[in-house]
């Protein structure tokens, strides 16, 4: 059996029962990046059909998702796929725009390598995407993870010129503490810990302690 048999006959066996789950189903053609199939719910949600879907080619991701959060899962996802040692479930969060609402819609995806011809090369990946709705307040929770996420990234430079000593008064300027109470907690003098205080907000540009905040949320700092 040919590469594109395989290909047609899994992608008829999952589109028989994809439209009873309660997850968009999508199915991606790995060499190509392509999308080769898409549940109803999830074509209605993008107001495309599957055609206009596939002509778009490995442009589908960043058309529809969070370009940068797409550019850097999908292309990892697509990389694992050709990888035996790693978990065979890959999960994450995404920002898609749909018809249902403005701005981005909060999705949990998990994706499986689906396919594999007789070479044992990757053909197929098979993603199910659960939506978080507004109403709940899980979908406020994620947002700001991937807010964090992506303040780490546009800040990991600035961020990577601290000294651990620095990194260690970061954390607790955010948590608010005087210099006073750093040079305690630090066992260092308090001109020490004014100095380290005043090079990590120069170094960051970071002036306020919400500001000194985000760094230390985004770093896992606190």
């Amino acid at each position: 059996m040919t590469d594109d048999e395989l290909i047609e006959q899994k992608i008829a066996k999952i589109a028989a029962t994809a439209d009873e789950y309660p997850a968009v189903v999508i199915i991606h053609h790995v060499p190509t990046q392509t999308v080769r199939y898409l549940s109803k719910w999830g074509l209605q949600l993008l107001g495309a059909t599957l055609d206009e879907l596939m002509a778009l080619g490995p442009s589908f991701s960043p058309t529809y998702f969070n370009a940068v959060e797409s550019d850097e899962y999908m292309a990892r996802v697509f990389q694992l796929m050709y990888e035996n040692n790693v978990p065979e479930v890959h999960t994450f969060y995404q920002e898609v725009r749909t018809t249902e609402r403005e701005g981005w819609s909060y999705y949990l995806t998990s994706m499986r390598r689906l396919l594999v011809n007789d070479q044992g090369n990757p053909l197929l990946v098979m993603g199910l995407a659960v939506p978080l709705h507004p109403e709940n307040h899980f979908a406020t929770k994620v947002q700001r993870l991937i807010e964090e996420n992506q303040f780490l990234r546009q800040h990991n430079a600035l961020y990577a010129t601290l000294s651990k000593r620095e990194r260690s008064v970061l954390r607790l300027l955010a948590l608010g503490k005087s210099a006073p109470e750093i040079a305690e907690e630090l066992c260092i003098s308090e001109q020490t810990a004014a100095t380290h205080r005043r090079n990590v907000r120069q170094k960051l540009g970071a002036n306020t302690v919400f500001k000194l905040g985000q760094y230390a949320r985004a770093f896992d700092l606190i």
